[in-house]
């Protein structure tokens, strides 16, 4: 299968170039392990170029447009993304893995968050303060100036329409690098940017690999502030690059994210989600929901369900649409086994497997789903993110048992509770230790309007929403007296 356009160039000031050192790295199709195509291996004089064209396009075109003007690039550059939103989801097939139906879900994300941050880009205001009476004091939202925006290979489309969306409507530059693993989607919008419009430099795009184009750009002085969503480790790094020039970061980061189940609950509503929300890109999902907390009196029920969910569960190439699709590459793969194999050292049961379908490609990253339980919240499976399609059922006996389960683990990101208690749902609202909390739900961080974000090892900053334009800015405070 060849890719539908040129994809080993870097996008820089307007130009589509080669890598300085005319380096390229292989794409591979998850699904077959198959190289499928190249893309340019960027580096530091590279983003050296980049972070140059995105100053200039500050200084220009792109810093001379007033806000509306802003918004309406990105309403077209929306518009353009929802047209081809069936070769956007084909790309993000061949290239992440995943199921069709996902990767499209995907660029219809990356439609909405465009459309969102267009609307808001002429939105976004500063304020009038009270003061002495011989003055007038008023604040003004700034852009930070250039943004650097390392982008992870499990959602390419959203994360860059959360991200970039929301930098380029506050009047940034940005300078994107897509994961090694997954940058052709990444690619193919520079390429409907520049189509619809945007001026030379306020998009720049280099693939490249993490330790050499990501490191480069974290640290580069150049570099007023730095998106990342990804490891924790990786995280801590590009935070510790970023602050040898003071620069701010937004770190989006791991989770293990509960689901509590109590015995009141609307058990059917519940099941459905139960598992769905754990295994999303085959449990690829920073927020996906690994950890499922189920009271004692329901615990029989819940497990009965979705050992059977679990049990009907196929994996295999993405193009075949099924339930999940391969892992992204074959050390993922090898992670994610190695975590099952340690769970099962450790003692846990295995309480109902998927399958991968007998004809899914041997050179194909897949595994097959597994459901473990019951565990305590101490078990390895409870307490580190494996970011495959894993989850672990944990009963609990009280309310204070279930919260103590639940805000156990080093991570904070998501959390789900599943109760009819009115009150019980507000007291979990405040106890749970998370950036986002769900009762009667589990949206997997969805909403576009809805921010997101972690509390400890999950990171900080927020993203989406209007909170992610108030992180792309800077408030100025100006003070003018009366004379």
């Amino acid at each position: 299968m060849s890719l539908p356009f040129a994809a080993e160039l870097l996008l820089i000031g307007g130009d589509w170039r080669a890598a300085e050192a005319g380096e390229t790295l292989p794409v591979e199709d998850p699904s077959t392990g198959a190289e499928i195509g190249r893309i340019a291996r960027g580096r530091s004089a590279d983003v050296d170029a980049a972070v140059a064209a995105a100053r200039g396009a500050l200084g220009g075109a792109w810093g001379g447009l007033a806000a509306f003007e802003r918004g309406r690039l990105l309403a077209l550059l929306g518009h353009a993304v929802r047209e081809r939103a069936d070769a956007l989801a084909a790309l993000e097939v061949m290239d992440v893995g995943k199921p069709l139906t996902q990767a499209r879900a995907d660029a219809i994300a990356l439609a909405r968050y465009l459309e969102f941050y267009a609307g808001a880009a002429d939105k976004l205001h500063g304020s009038t303060i009270p003061f002495l009476g011989d003055y007038t004091v008023y604040t003004l939202r700034e852009p930070h100036g250039v943004t650097a925006h390392i982008i992870p290979w499990n959602y390419p489309m959203q994360i860059i329409g959360r991200s970039v969306g929301a930098a380029l409507a506050a009047g940034n530059a940005a300078v994107i690098k897509p994961a090694e693993e997954a940058s052709l989607t990444t690619l193919a919008f520079a390429r409907l940017a520049t189509e619809i419009g945007f001026p030379a430099g306020a998009i720049n795009v280099l693939p490249g690999l993490g330790e050499e184009a990501g490191a480069a750009l974290a640290a580069h002085a150049g570099v007023n502030h730095v998106s990342f969503t990804g490891s924790v480790e990786v995280g801590i790094a590009v935070q510790a690059a970023a602050a040898r020039h003071v620069a701010p970061v937004t770190l989006e980061l791991g989770g293990k994210s509960p689901q509590l189940v109590f015995d009141d609950a609307d058990i059917e509503t519940a099941l459905p989600v139960l598992a769905r929300a754990g295994l999303q890109n085959a449990g690829q999902t920073c927020s996906a929901s690994s950890r499922l907390l189920v009271q004692r009196g329901v615990y029989p029920r819940v497990v009965e369900a979705l050992a059977r969910t679990y049990r009907g569960l196929r994996a295999g190439p993405a193009a075949r649409d099924l339930d999940l699709g391969p892992l992204i590459s074959a050390p993922q793969k090898a992670r994610v086994e190695r975590y099952i194999a340690a769970g099962i050292a450790a003692g846990a049961a295995v309480l109902a497997r998927g399958e991968i379908v007998a004809d899914a490609p041997a050179g194909g990253h897949y595994v097959a789903p597994a459901l473990f339980g019951p565990l305590t919240g101490a078990h390895v499976l409870a307490q580190e993110e494996i970011f495959g399609p894993v989850q672990v059922v944990l009963p609990f006996d009280s309310e204070e048992e279930a919260i103590a389960i639940a805000n156990g683990t080093r991570f904070g990101l998501v959390a789900g509770a599943w109760t009819r208690d009115a009150g019980r749902q507000h007291r979990l609202a405040r106890v749970l230790r998370a950036g986002q909390v769900f009762l009667n739900d589990y949206g997997a961080a969805g909403g576009v309007e809805l921010p997101f974000g972690g509390v400890g090892w999950s990171g900080h900053g927020r993203e989406k929403g209007f909170e992610a334009l108030y992180g792309f800015t800077t408030v100025k405070t100006v003070a003018a007296r009366h004379r």
